[in-house]
């Protein structure tokens, strides 16, 4: 890849692997990372604003989310306006589950970057997360999305920041612990989603509002839009797949998968090629 560059195929690439695995439980800030190493992407003159464009290209999967769960949004949006009494309740619960990844990040979420934002850390964190997505017996509960007690939404929420170590998946982290305090398996997937949307949206905002610029200086406004789009598509299918899937399977798929991708990138790194 030319420095500075982002070529056409290469934002359709990372619009794919993005919108793919932002909701599965296999990490899309560990597949971006590793993708973008293999491909070149943000060297060491454009390496703030190809990180920038990793969480930007996040809005695709962020729309995806608003489009499928447009009618529990708007719920939401009555509920901050006092209209809707179950969308209140539910929005309680959202702001609780963002708060522990958000006050964590802005304290420590540099330093977190600085150290564990590599193929080695994501390595490992697939790894251990599949032996763990193998051996796990979650159990289907009986609560819905708004029932869950404040205390269980905030244990949501300080699981969701265990996925600032990449490689983890912010989607993982929530489903286990949504199904853990008694969720059915359908509202603990719409919660994982919607706390998704709330915390990559503010991810988002916050990153572009600082580095927006370089995106566009570096990479125009084609190519990083039309990885938008395509995040957007693809994010569309992954999340319609994964509910149909996990409506009558386990996880262990997930778990086979990153054993076997966190295999391969041993390899890559022993060769050097990572």
């Amino acid at each position: 890849m030319f420095a500075g560059l982002l070529s056409i195929p290469e934002a359709v690439l990372l619009g794919i692997v993005e919108g793919v695995t932002e909701f599965l439980p296999i990490s899309s800030t560990g597949h971006l990372l590793v993708v973008g190493d293999l491909i070149g992407f943000g060297t060491s003159s454009t390496s703030t604003a190809a990180d920038t464009y990793s969480i930007a290209i996040q809005f695709g999967a962020i729309l995806a989310v608003l489009y499928l769960y447009r009618i529990r949004v708007w719920s939401l949006v009555r509920g901050l306006i006092g209209a809707d009494a179950v969308g209140r309740q539910s929005l309680v619960r959202l702001v609780v589950a963002f708060l522990p990844a958000a006050l964590i990040g802005a304290a420590v979420g540099d330093a977190m970057k600085e150290a564990l934002f590599g193929p080695v850390p994501v390595t490992i964190a697939w790894l251990i997360g599949g032996v763990f997505l193998l051996w796990w017996r979650p159990t289907n509960g009986s609560l819905a999305f708004h029932e869950i007690s404040i205390r269980s939404a905030f244990i949501i929420g300080v699981a969701q920041a265990l996925a600032l170590w990449p490689g983890v998946s912010r989607s993982l982290a929530t489903l286990i612990a949504a199904l853990a305090v008694g969720m059915t398996m359908s509202a603990a997937i719409e919660f994982s989603f919607l706390l998704g949307l709330v915390t990559l949206s503010a991810a988002t905002a916050l990153d572009l509002s600082k580095h927006g610029g370089d995106v566009v200086d570096q990479f125009g406004l084609l190519a990083p839009l039309i990885g938008l789009v395509v995040a957007f598509v693809t994010a569309i299918v992954a999340v319609r797949w994964m509910v149909g899937y996990l409506a009558s399977h386990s996880f262990k798929v997930f778990g086979w998968y990153r054993l076997a991708i966190g295999t391969i990138c041993v390899v890559l790194l022993a060769t050097n090629v990572l």
